[in-house]
């Protein structure tokens, strides 16, 4: 018995070895490693603790503790993100030349001053970012409380509204996005997706006073324009109209797909957007359902004329 499933596990183990010679798209083998979720996760989480201090710690946060508080914070973060940062430039420097190497550990060995030299000067730019975010947040969470009346105070927003975590993350995301690292900005933004029904791509572009309402099934794609004080409503989709191919039938990267959205836009619920010469002017209204493939002139409403209700006796 014992031998027939020792048989079988070999007959199994071939296979596994041989679908990883057939599917090396799959695969990651013999190259750089790549960061782990539950590292990006934990930086994202002490980040945040330093955007908004005495939300999410444990114990409270007295103003008397609040420099070494910040001090200890800032020196784990920049040691963790340093770690992933080197990584994940590893690997794109790696995938970048992955056909080209013939000697892959000198090129390990020649590629590794550089890449400490641009993680530490990515992640120095990007802890002297803190400070502007958190102003860029402040002005979201004052957006989120002016534009629910069933927010009791700013504490409530920050502590319990799903459209805040999707774009504390965002953020973030977008830092490092705009700072070049590869990868984390991305694994960042899918695990607020993961959490909050809320998916904003990294590269987008968006203005203080950000506010989406309820949130799930919120989409905006990665080359939308967001101008500031703009009030998304759930299942909202700011998306692409179409993929444009080369001669060879591959897609077309780095064009504006998705659309722009000038300031004070209000978009209701389930509404969609689409294409990247769609602009929708400032102060316009866009209703609930309404699918949008053509710019908007500013200051205008547009809704979709409402379909007649029939009442009859249940039989």
């Amino acid at each position: 018995m014992a031998e027939a499933h020792s048989d079988r596990l070999s007959v199994l183990t071939d296979r596994m070895l041989d679908s990883y010679c057939d599917l090396e798209i799959i695969g990651h083998l013999d190259r750089n490693p790549l960061p782990g979720i539950e590292a990006v996760v934990e930086i994202a989480r002490e980040l945040k603790q330093l955007l908004f201090p005495g939300f999410h710690q444990r114990l409270t946060l007295r103003e008397c503790d609040a420099v070494d508080f910040v001090a200890t914070r800032l020196s784990s973060v920049h040691e963790r993100l340093s770690e992933v940062i080197a990584c994940t430039l590893s690997y794109a420097d790696e995938a970048q030349e992955y056909a080209a190497i013939t000697d892959e550990s000198s090129a390990d060995d020649a590629q590794e001053p550089d890449v400490l030299a641009r993680t530490e000067s990515i992640v120095h730019e990007f802890l002297l970012a803190l400070p502007r975010i958190r102003c860029l947040l402040a002005t979201d969470v004052q957006a989120a409380y002016n534009g629910d009346p069933a927010a009791q105070n700013a504490d409530e927003v920050v502590c319990c509204y799903p459209g805040l975590e999707a774009i504390v993350h965002y953020r973030l995301a977008h830092e490092l996005h705009r700072l070049g690292v590869p990868l984390v900005p991305r694994m960042i933004t899918e695990w607020a997706h993961s959490r909050t029904g809320i998916d904003i791509h990294p590269g987008a572009r968006i203005g203080p006073g950000f506010f989406i309402d309820h949130g799930t099934g919120v989409v905006i794609g990665q080359t939308c324009e967001i101008a500031d004080h703009v009030t998304l409503y759930q299942g909202v989709t700011l998306g692409a109209l179409s993929f444009e191919q080369d001669e060879s039938g591959n897609l077309v990267r780095g064009t504006k797909r998705h659309p722009t959205i000038e300031r004070k836009v209000v978009i209701y619920a389930n509404a969609t957007i689409l294409g990247g010469h769609t602009v929708v002017g400032a102060h316009s209204v866009i209703g609930a359902g309404v699918s949008v493939t053509r710019s908007v002139p500013p200051s205008t409403v547009v809704t979709i004329e409402k379909p007649s209700l029939r009442f009859r006796e249940a039989s």
